[in-house]
């Protein structure tokens, strides 16, 4: 798919943030192509001149149409200044997944699809093998520095990914697609169009797929049903109307995270796989065979984004949405038949459970999250002279409910609804009750109201974005298990100014700055208690006086826009108070997000990215990104203080580079790319990490000619990892130091070992696709 500006249909185009808006409303229009030609974009793709304040990359279908069909967005944006994305498998279905933007973690990331918020409430993690089928994608965005002053995201101090779909064809057809590969991976893909419905001015698109692959390390198959839709609905000088959604279920196989110990030990085999057959007697007693670890998730996600021409300067945009999902973490875990606790509470129930041994038996110990959410978004623009005013609200409403029941294992391993959600299938009390290793209950609110100033002056040559946003956020919760803890209560109110400048000093060359603040309440679990049911010892403590995190930001950037070369140099500076770091934590044996309180950080660097438009059908990439992100402080650890100021910061690697070469004659076509990324700290003691390494990618096919009813067929193979490195590629698990540090006041502190994602081996992946 590729792009052109289209001034005479700017009112017809998605309406876009105050930030990205020049003053003549000219609007960028992309036309699909994913069942087409492609029209060869610079870079391949992966570039594509910009005209705001504020640092963007983007991804449009010109590199998605090469890359293979299973990639997920992060994938698809993991060649983009700043990215640096560790996977776990080679195509993308483990949600052992993590993107960082110059060294901010995917839960400091806002992503959003067409005005709606996708975070996850409780998390703020992205979860992008949900979010949509890479066909159906129209643009990736990845605004590296901050969110837009519209965006319905709270946690965005690490930048913005904005997803959006294609447009409805307006011709009734649709497309198609069957791949097969390595590990016995099939993916099937269809998008029917309705094209336009009569008069109406209604069309719309549905599409369906279904994707299964085998663990490429260790035992296990991953399964995936996804729908994606949009109804489009245009009249008028520029008023679109639009439903559009996506409902995914998928179960997958649960890939452990390694120790640098372990990784040494054994690589990607031995102890860091899971176990083919259910043993007591093996080193883990049984709790690592994989069926225990299979994990189900059903999501919902559906939006309406409205813009409407009030007059021919007032406009209206609008997104109201809804999402729905349920899903189980589970993990192997051992429960003891008597001695139980409730809580901080004793229980005198005697348990009878299968296959126990000295009154410890394996069990399942499942970690269910049921959320619901729903809010709104809107926005009054009125464009006079040279300002174009925005004033706006957004209103979210979330209900989240997380609980760890535990199911009983039989003789063989299995254990019964893996889904966790009939009640019976679960370990009861005397009494009738769930026996719970944790249970919480929060409702959170938030209202933002925000106005902000587009001014467009000297024919558009100097634009200056001011803005002001006040986040006003509410948390309600319950713990229900008995012990000190069971009402937890929070308000927020930050104020969140920002300004930015862009001078267009020739018509090809640029140079901009903006500064913006974003502030993040730290996630649920930092609210909540948690117990082990076999002791009652305190698993997880939490507190109902958390710290909300705060963040200045600043860029400085030229832009070149010119005839064979489109590039730009950002630099950037970020300061932040309470800085938030993710972790996971295992819960009675399930894995669980949580957050660390890393306290001041100061980070600062450069991102470069260049792309020339394509010459004799070639098109060549490069990006880059130095880092250098310290710690600010001591972080205080056991009643002592770590000696951590100074530090680098965790996973904040100082070099990353990607580059790539795209050919396409119009039959022809391949892309190869490569990516490099530095050694990452994964202590904040600096006392491990984990060592640089070097990916490579390579996209291979053709394109025929119209067939009959078949528009262009195309045939193409990806091959992923194609050295088949073995590497560790990003930090899973964070910890405050691995080895045994002596505090500033002289305490003996000891370490604890992070854990890491390995990084998926070598790949291939042979489709055939057509429009029709």
């Amino acid at each position: 798919m590729g792009c052109v500006v289209d001034q005479a249909h700017a009112q017809d185009a998605s309406p876009k943030s105050i930030d990205q808006k020049p003053a003549s409303a000219e609007h960028i229009v992309v036309h699909r192509s994913s069942d087409t030609a492609s029209n060869h974009q610079p870079g391949g793709g992966l570039i594509r001149p910009q005209q705001g304040t504020r640092s963007v990359s983007t991804v449009d279908r010109d590199f998605m149409d090469r890359q293979s069909p299973t990639s997920t967005a992060y994938q698809l944006a993991a060649m983009l200044p700043g990215a640096n994305v560790a996977t776990s498998d080679p195509f993308g279905f483990s949600p052992s997944t993590n993107l960082t933007v110059r060294g901010l973690n995917n839960d400091a990331i806002g992503y959003v699809l067409e005005g709606m918020p996708l975070n996850d409430i409780a998390y703020y993690s992205g979860y992008p093998s949900q979010f949509a089928d890479s066909e159906n994608y129209q643009e990736i965005a990845l605004a590296q520095g901050s969110a837009d002053l519209d965006s319905p995201v709270l946690n965005a101090a690490g930048g913005l990914m904005r997803l959006t779909f294609l447009d409805p064809s307006r011709k009734a057809g649709g497309y198609a697609s069957v791949s097969y590969g390595s590990y016995n991976t099939n993916r099937e893909f269809i998008r029917l169009e309705s094209g336009q419905i009569g008069h109406s001015g209604v069309r719309a698109f549905v599409s369906y797929s279904h994707g299964a692959t085998d663990n490429w390390r260790g035992p296990g198959r991953d399964g995936r049903h996804h729908i994606d839709f949009k109804i489009l609905k245009e009249w008028g000088p520029g008023n679109r109307v639009s439903l559009l959604g996506t409902w995914n279920s998928t179960i997958t196989s649960y890939y452990p995270q390694a120790t640098l110990q372990s990784w040494r030990q054994d690589g990607v085999r031995g102890s860091n796989n899971l176990a083919a057959t259910y043993d007591v007697n093996n080193a883990n007693g049984g709790t690592d065979y994989w069926r225990l670890w299979r994990a189900p998730e059903r999501t919902l996600y559906a939006g309406a984004p409205i813009h409407l021409r009030l007059t021919e300067n007032l406009s209206l945009d609008t997104t109201p949405y809804a999402q729905f999902a349920y899903g189980n973490v589970p993990g192997g875990s051992t429960l003891s038949e008597s001695g139980l606790y409730s809580g901080t509470q004793a229980l005198s129930d005697v348990l009878s459970l299968p296959s126990a041994q000295d009154g410890t038996a394996v069990v399942r110990a499942n970690y269910t999250q049921r959320s619901y959410r729903s809010g709104f978004t809107s926005a009054l623009h009125y464009k006079v002279g040279w300002n174009d005013f925005v004033a706006g609200y957004w209103y979210d409403y979330s209900d989240d409910n997380e609980q760890q029941p535990f199911t009983s294992v039989a003789v063989d391993g299995a254990a019964a609804d893996i889904w966790a959600t009939r009640n019976s299938a679960t370990i009861h009390l005397s009494d009738g009750q769930q026996l719970l290793g944790g249970s919480n209950h929060t409702i959170s609110q938030t209202s933002a109201l925000y106005v902000g100033d587009h001014i467009s002056l000297f024919r558009d040559r100097l634009a200056i974005d001011l803005g002001f946003k006040e986040v006003m956020m509410s948390r309600n919760g319950t713990n229900a298990l008995p012990g000190p803890q069971y009402h937890v209560n929070t308000n927020s109110a930050v104020p969140l100014p920002r300004l930015g400048l862009r001078w267009r000093f020739t018509d090809q060359d640029q140079i901009f700055l903006n500064a913006t603040t974003n502030f993040r309440a730290p996630d649920v679990t930092a609210f909540y208690n948690t117990y082990d049911p076999s002791s009652g010892a305190l698993e997880v403590a939490g507190t109902g006086n958390t710290r909300n995190e705060y963040s200045i930001a600043e860029e400085i950037g030229y832009r070149r826009n010119g005839r064979w070369i489109v590039g730009s140099v950002t630099l950037f500076n970020y300061n932040f108070t309470n800085r938030q770091i993710s972790t996971l934590v295992s819960q009675n044996g399930a894995l669980i997000s949580s957050t660390i309180n890393a306290g001041g950080q100061t980070s600062r660097g450069v991102d470069v990215e260049i792309g020339t438009r394509p010459w004799h059908h070639f098109s060549p990439y490069v990006s880059g990104e130095y880092l250098h992100a310290t710690i600010d402080n001591d972080i205080a650890s056991n009643g002592d203080l770590l000696p951590t100021r100074g530090k680098i910061a965790v996973r904040s690697p100082a070099l990353q580079a990607s580059a790539g070469l795209t050919y396409d004659d119009g039959h022809i076509f391949g892309t190869a790319t490569l990516h490099y990324t530095g050694h990452q700290f994964a202590t904040f003691m600096n006392d491990e990490r984990i060592s640089d390494h070097t990916t490579g990618d390579l996209a291979l096919g053709y394109r025929f000619a119209d067939i009959s009813r078949l528009q262009h067929p195309t045939l193409r193979m990806n091959f992923i990892n194609i050295t088949n490195e073995h590497y560790l590629s990003g930090v899973a698990a964070t910890t405050l130091n691995a080895k045994e540090t002596t505090g500033r006041y002289g305490t003996t502190i000891e370490g604890s070992a992070p854990s890491y994602y390995i990084g998926g081996g070598f790949a291939a992946l042979f489709t055939a696709s057509t429009g029709f």
